[in-house]
């Protein structure tokens, strides 16, 4: 990578390994008669279910030289990782062995599914597996366009400033941003500690990059993204090669070890990270901008976002959705014009990878992909050590991305607590 150039990277729902070395585990398998394969199968999946191994087909078929009948192979059961004795089956499982004239022995499968077509051809070569593309469309799991990059670094560039532009120690910033539009819809840092309070930098105020008028705040953030974007760099590498202590998502429960101004208390919270003020300062502004929204919304999945507005819920009995105005005496007037569904179709910036509280709380909030420069080693919630947007069982998935910061600042330093 050129050392002045900005790099995204795609953070896959699962751990990424070389398509020749990918974890795999021990099972029971047999080879039966073919006649028998329905029963055996229908039985199998009944006693011995493989739920977590979905990706892997319960029976390999194999051509062997000078047979007419293919070879059937079927998956029995999972094996003990640390023994290889046969007697250890199931009971449900022995009982097979007999009637179908089964012998069992133990072989290895792929534990995970495949992510590409390369690690699928690698794994068939152990045991046959299925392999399903992607099938949602996010932008950017298949690359940005040279537009967009220069758009995500812009807004990774603001998050920047707003972590080394606050008092020390160095704290954790966070973005909200309205990607259709380009339009930052809240940027805050973490209030877990007084001393991480911003020099004036939070907003709850919508700020648009293209706009026109003299926005004093816009026009500061104009000069981050063009003139300091050099200074931004030395400054957060200078920090981060100081205690990273106060970064909350890094050190979840370090509060508990600082002393509290109970005068102070109200406004500074152990939960008060980066992501989770951002969070508030955005439902602050949807208040502000939609006072008198009480009515039932449905999600509008069908259409992006208005040009020159945020991403909206429509109203279930609106006949008008598509409404430009885009201020407060606009939507007080008209109807029409609902408030954001959350943070429905939005873009979050993170300077540290955030911890698994404030992952899960993006998850509720529908965001729609996470960016963040620094991994979090002891926390994080997004590749360091969980992998929450791989989880199945969670209504909503968004895209995370790691943004790697030119020259080698993306190389963070050893964290010191």
């Amino acid at each position: 990578m050129d050392s002045g150039a900005w790099e995204i990277i795609h953070i896959p729902d699962k751990p990424t390994y070389p398509p020749e070395h990918q974890p795999t585990l021990k099972v029971y398998a047999s080879v039966i008669n073919p006649k028998f394969a329905n029963t055996i199968v229908r039985q199998l999946c009944k006693i011995a279910p493989l739920e977590d191994l979905r990706h892997v087909k319960r029976v390999r078929r194999k051509i062997l030289p000078d047979h007419v009948e293919p070879q059937l192979t079927v998956i029995l059961c999972l094996a003990p990782e640390h023994n290889d004795h046969l007697n250890d089956m199931p009971p449900d499982v022995q009982k097979l062995v007999g009637p179908y004239e089964l012998s069992p022995f133990i072989t290895q499968v792929c534990k995970y599914a495949a992510v590409s077509k390369e690690e699928w051809e690698e794994q068939c070569k152990i045991w046959p597996t299925s392999f399903h593309p992607p099938t949602y469309n996010i932008d950017g799991i298949s690359g940005f366009s040279e537009e967009d990059t220069q758009s995500i670094c812009m807004f990774m560039k603001v998050a920047i400033n707003l972590a080394v532009s606050s008092h020390k120690p160095l704290v954790n910033a966070a973005v909200i941003v309205d990607p259709s539009v380009r339009r930052i819809i809240a940027s805050e840092t973490e209030q877990v500690y007084t001393s991480s309070a911003p020099c004036g930098m939070t907003t709850t105020e919508t700020i648009p990059f293209n706009g026109t008028g003299g926005s004093n705040h816009c026009q500061s953030i104009d000069r981050v993204i063009n003139d300091s974007s050099e200074i931004c760099l030395n400054g957060v590498l200078e920090k981060l090669n100081g205690s990273s202590s106060a970064v909350a998502c890094l050190n979840p429960w370090q509060w508990s070890l600082q002393p509290h101004d109970a005068d102070k208390f109200s406004q500074w919270h152990p939960l008060r990270h980066a992501s989770i003020v951002a969070i508030e300062s955005s439902a602050a502004r949807d208040r502000y901008w939609f006072p008198n929204s009480s009515e039932s919304f449905a999600v509008d999945r069908s259409q992006p976002s208005n040009a020159d507005s945020p991403a909206k819920k429509q109203k279930t009995s609106s006949n008008n959705p598509d409404v430009r105005n885009d201020s407060r005496e606009a939507a007080l007037r008209d109807p029409s014009m609902e408030k954001p569904y959350l943070c429905t179709g939005y873009d979050i910036f993170l300077l540290w990878e955030p911890c698994s509280m404030c992952a899960m709380a993006l998850v509720h909030q529908r965001i729609k992909r996470i960016f963040y420069a620094f991994p979090n080693p002891t926390a994080g919630g997004l590749g360091s050590v969980h992998r929450l947007q791989g989880e199945k069982s969670l209504n909503h998935h968004y895209a995370v991305f790691r943004v790697l910061l030119p020259g080698h600042a993306h190389n963070a330093p050893e964290i010191k607590v």
